[in-house]
């Protein structure tokens, strides 16, 4: 019942958003056309007929996005990124297709490519507009207590304590708890309210009784040997059931599965970019991005070139070993910032404030991330990426690894000359710990829109660093 009522859900929000799309591109029309009363030679009708193609290739990125998977559990934050992620590939997609398929009438010199971006803009705002106003409406329901689904948890555990917490946290999301099956802790033990009110071996009788909508089992690691004859007295009752696993500690990030001839194989990571195909277009990205920002930045380059060559003595270019992909070395590229030295005098750390090392050129074009500039052909030469988490050098690799859980991991993906965790101001020195958090972040949730949201973020927020000295 629960699962039909979703599925309903998600083919009305089609509708919605397909309507919200037709509405969008008919007032850029309006304002290209009637408000700002622009010429074109192309009539109503066939501007209109380009929405043919329209609508279903923004839902089928919304689709492919993951903007019909559950509403109420998702971040207002993530789902606008992926509304604006899904657009801008949208934009991308149809300017595209306008360029190699121009000898179709409609796709003429005539076609306003401005009217293109009215409706890139109307729609990421009508969107968001909506899809908040479905949000609110499903929270003031579900807060009234309607369309609230009762579920039992089965097994007493750090996750059921960490799953009860999250949903007293979250009533918008409309469940109750309706109590927890153990048989561990005697009933009548309660947990923010919840009581254990039964035990795993009578869940076949309790179940009918009871008349849940969802269960989730929640057993501790201890117990899994029940799981077999749990699942199978959940599954005969026809209820919807889920599984929230008591391995957090160990696998703190999204694992995923995968099927090897029918057996279920759960990866400990999720590395998208193990993927072939994401690989070759990440990297595909890297090579055209590379190329224009060499191009777009040479003035800048060449200014600070000279600038460095005035001031201070010593090459222009500073090479320094780091680890890259798979833990292998390389030589990442910078504009050196800094008085010449010698490989011993070159200390095992950070620089700090008032550095007497860095030049006064070096000052400035720390704090403006300029000296970054030479790794775009790091970029070109595969060392690195556009997007990724920045590489270190292997003395503090050592020194991680054994202090940081997890640290390691940012080595299953190229570095990058900005990332997740810079653009949420983790440069420099700050924590490391948090710095981890946001590169697994990425690197588990990898996608070319998460990749073209972090760049445009860097050009307001990733530039300026102000904990470079």
């Amino acid at each position: 019942m629960i699962k039909d009522n979703q599925q309903h859900f998600n083919r009305l929000h089609v509708l919605v958003d397909a309507f919200v799309i037709v509405i969008s591109y008919l007032i850029a029309w309006l304002i290209q056309f009637q408000i700002l009363d622009r010429m074109t030679g192309i009539s109503f009708q066939l501007y209109m007929s380009i929405l043919i193609l329209l609508v279903p290739i923004y839902l089928m990125l919304y689709t492919a996005f993951g903007m019909y998977t559950t509403m109420s559990v998702r971040r207002k934050r993530v789902e606008i990124g992926k509304i604006v992620a899904a657009n801008s590939i949208g934009l991308l997609l149809v300017m595209a297709g306008m360029f190699f398929f121009r000898s179709v009438p409609v796709l003429t010199n005539n076609y306003s490519r401005m009217l293109l971006f009215y409706f890139y803009t109307i729609n990421i705002f009508l969107e968001s507009m909506v899809r908040n106003a479905i949000r609110l409406g499903l929270m003031r329901i579900r807060r009234s207590g309607f369309n609230i689904k009762h579920m039992i948890l089965v097994g007493y555990s750090r996750a059921t304590e960490e799953y009860i917490d999250r949903i007293k946290a979250n009533p918008e999301w409309g469940y109750e708890i309706m109590g927890i099956l153990d048989d561990n802790v005697e009933c009548g033990m309660k947990y923010r309210g919840i009581e254990v009110f039964g035990k795993t071996e009578e869940i076949s009788e309790i179940l009918p009784q009871t008349a849940p909508d969802e269960i989730a089992i929640t057993l501790g690691l201890s117990e899994y040997s029940k799981l077999e004859h749990i699942v199978a007295a959940c599954e005969k009752s026809g209820v919807h059931t889920k599984f929230i696993p008591d391995y957090n500690n160990i696998i703190p990030t999204r694992p995923y599965t995968e099927d090897l001839m029918g057996l279920p194989v759960i990866n400990i990571r999720h590395v998208p970019l193990t993927n072939t195909f994401n690989a070759f277009v990440k990297r595909g990205m890297d090579l055209a991005g590379g190329v224009c920002a060499i191009v777009l930045f040479s003035p800048i380059m060449l200014v600070t070139a000279i600038a460095i060559k005035l001031t201070s003595p010593g090459p222009l270019i500073y090479s320094q070993e780091r680890v890259g992909l798979h833990n292998k070395n390389f030589r990442m590229y910078k504009f050196r910032s800094m008085d010449v030295q010698s490989p011993k005098k070159e200390r095992g750390a950070w620089t700090v404030p008032d550095d007497p090392r860095v030049t006064k050129v070096g000052k400035v074009i720390r704090k403006t991330s300029i000296d970054e500039l030479p790794q775009l052909f790091n970029i070109l030469k595969g060392d690195m990426s556009l997007v990724g988490p920045r590489p270190e050098r292997p003395f503090f690799v050592e020194k991680f690894r054994e202090e940081i859980p997890r640290y390691m991991i940012k080595h299953q993906v190229r570095p990058g000359m900005t990332g997740w965790a810079q653009i949420n101001g983790y440069r420099g020195n700050t924590s490391i710990r948090k710095r981890i958090e946001y590169d697994l972040y990425y690197i588990e949730n990898w996608t070319p829109g998460f990749d073209i949201k972090i760049l445009f973020l860097t050009i307001f927020k990733g530039f300026i660093n102000k904990n470079a000295y």
